[in-house]
């Protein structure tokens, strides 16, 4: 742990960026130190996002010191690192509710404050936003700043380069500032990285790509130089056109721990605010999380079939397929934040024999829907996609929610879509796409662990297309899908109702179907994906086709962006907990 002496307790004082305005330069060190400790304090307790933020401690301090915001336009790329520039802009009081149910945001958001510009969660927008800000003040004769604060690892991705392109021939009062501290959630990867070590390192002998791209180039400085902050700043305040100025900073800079070990520091979960040492949540003799059965079986499985790749965009340790590079890395790529590639690379090596693992968290993969169209099912390419996150996924928000991939990997032809009930079903379906599917395969999972201790059961095959029924009963059924039919469970027993786990959205079991509807004269059918375009549309549809009257009840997230919370209360705020389920399906009796 790093100590400072507060001396002034400057940040008591400062509510909104014009406080911070009436300090001296010399007092800003020390309101770093404050802030930086803020920060600590708070998430050690409440959990959250902490390296990020840490890291550009000086940098928000700077921005909001030399620019006019929030007339000046302040971007931040993803929003991990935004936890400084809310507290200085009117939240501090209510930081500790950060991510916390009917708290506030932990990314950018446009209706929490003026200050947020825009609102953010996925990588690689900030550019593109900030040069659409920069040429609406143009057209509408406004002298302003517009400043993008991008990542290292963001900027790698084509969305960010798409942005520099297009500002390089542009005359827009664009500046692009890179927070250049070579991680993202794991460490940066690709070319590009490679290139900005040899710029700090002052070994790069190509011509620099920024200045290639018509940017006015400065940098690298030192992020966590406070004075140098600030008289760069102050210059490129003058200097008109695309700008773009390099900053070194250290992720998690200000608690040792941080710094030492970055990726666990990301988001540490709680921790002692004096120490930094992580305070333990005794998971040894819990299930797995279904990340990690996905990361063991995948090796399990690539040890016996040498054509298994693995891939993941910029998320090896969070989608687990870290266990595969660490023991078969040749066979295990990760591309960066790059989920089109992603897709299209694995679509490459489908067309080769290779059988490639594509594994993408829910919310992201909807970045490459077109390549999951065009790339991958129009030429009928066997892609095993493990969707993890899949789902609400909590303290994250609408940013992160994996509740639309249902609906919109539904309607995709040549595409199987499959979600695993527990663990078992999560390798048997892995087992099953490796021996020679002939098409795309969608396998969705959500976030956290599993039901079941004693998972590592022998492989056994599924039928393509096939449900099961976990539960007889009369009059009434429950068809679930995925995960969620452990609520079910729960929720009927000791209740005279049918349930059946789908386990397929596509295709459909129709001759169960088929059983199901002459048999049942009210249907609910249960999903944690979004109702309309669902699993339930898709047996609506069904029940059309073939003309039944049953009563068919859909119940899953409604159409409305679902705020951030745990993920037990969001549930029972949109009453598909245990109770609530209980409730509803005794009212149907």
């Amino acid at each position: 742990m790093y100590f400072y002496k507060v001396l002034k307790n400057l940040l008591e004082h400062i509510d909104f960026p014009q406080d911070l305005r009436q300090l001296s330069t010399n007092d800003l060190p020390e309101l770093a130190a404050e802030l930086r400790q803020f920060i600590i304090e708070v998430v050690a307790t409440k959990e959250g996002h902490l390296g990020a933020s840490l890291g550009v401690v000086e940098l928000t301090i700077a921005l909001h010191y030399v620019f006019n915001t929030p007339d000046d336009l302040l971007i931040w790329d993803v929003g991990h690192q935004a936890y400084g520039h809310k507290i200085l802009t009117g939240r501090k009081v209510e930081f500790h509710t950060n991510r916390q149910y009917k708290g506030i945001s932990g990314f950018p958001k446009r209706d929490e404050s003026i200050y947020d510009t825009f609102g953010t969660g996925h990588s690689s927008t900030s550019i593109s936003a900030a040069l659409g800000m920069a040429i609406a003040s143009q057209l509408k004769g406004e002298n302003r700043q517009h400043i993008a604060v991008i990542g290292d690892a963001s900027i790698a991705s084509g969305m960010a380069f798409e942005g520099l392109n297009h500002a390089g021939v542009t005359t827009a009062n664009l500046l692009v500032i890179l927070n250049d501290n070579a991680i993202g959630i794991d460490p940066s990867v690709g070319a590009l990285k490679q290139y900005l070590t040899n710029v700090k390192k002052g070994t790069q002998k190509q011509d620099n790509i920024f200045e290639a791209l018509n940017f006015e180039y400065s940098g690298p400085i030192d992020g966590h130089d406070m004075e140098a902050l600030i008289r760069e700043l102050e210059r490129l305040k003058s200097v008109q056109g695309p700008k773009f100025l390099h900053v070194i900073t250290t992720k998690g800079k200000g608690l040792k721990q941080a710094e030492t070990d970055q990726v666990k520091y990301h988001a540490p979960g709680k921790f002692d605010a004096t120490t930094g040492d992580l305070i333990s949540k005794n998971s040894e003799h819990l299930p797995p999380k279904y990340q990690d059965v996905f990361g063991l079986t995948l090796v399990e499985l690539a040890r016996k079939n040498k054509a298994i790749v693995g891939i993941t965009p910029a998320m090896p340790t969070g989608s687990s397929l870290k266990y595969m590079m660490d023991t078969l890395p040749e066979r295990a790529f990760d591309v960066g934040i790059a989920e089109q590639h992603a897709v299209t690379m694995a679509a490459g090596m489908a067309t080769q024999g290779l059988i490639p693992f594509c594994n993408i968290y829910s919310t992201f993969l909807q970045r490459a829907y077109d390549q999951i169209i065009h790339d991958v099912a129009l030429q009928n390419l066997p892609v095993i996609f493990c969707i993890d996150r899949a789902g609400l996924v909590g303290e994250d928000g609408a940013t992160h929610h994996g509740v639309f991939d249902l609906a919109y990997l539904r309607c995709i032809p040549n595409l199987i879509i499959f979600a695993p009930r527990n663990e078992m079903e999560l390798r048997n379906i892995m087992y099953t796409a490796q021996k020679g599917l002939k098409h795309p395969i969608a396998i969705r999972y959500p976030r956290g662990r599993g039901k079941t201790l004693d998972w590592k059961s022998e492989f056994e095959p599924i039928d393509i297309g096939t449900g099961v029924q976990l539960k007889q009963g009369d009059d009434l059924a429950v068809l679930s899908l995925g995960s969620i039919s452990h609520t079910v469970s729960k929720a009927i027993v000791g209740l005279n109702c049918a349930h059946y786990d789908m386990r397929f959205v596509k295709p459909l079991d129709e001759p169960l179907l088929h059983t199901i509807f002459k048999t049942y004269s009210t249907l609910i059918t249960l999903e944690d994906g979004v109702i309309n375009g669902g699993f339930g549309s898709a047996v609506l549809e069904f029940a059309a086709a073939h003309h039944y009257k049953n009563d068919v009840i859909l119940k899953g997230i409604p159409d409305e962006f679902i705020e951030h919370g745990p993920i037990n209360t969001l549930f029972e705020t949109l009453e598909l907990d245990t109770e609530s389920l209980k409730r509803f399906i005794n009212s149907k009796f």
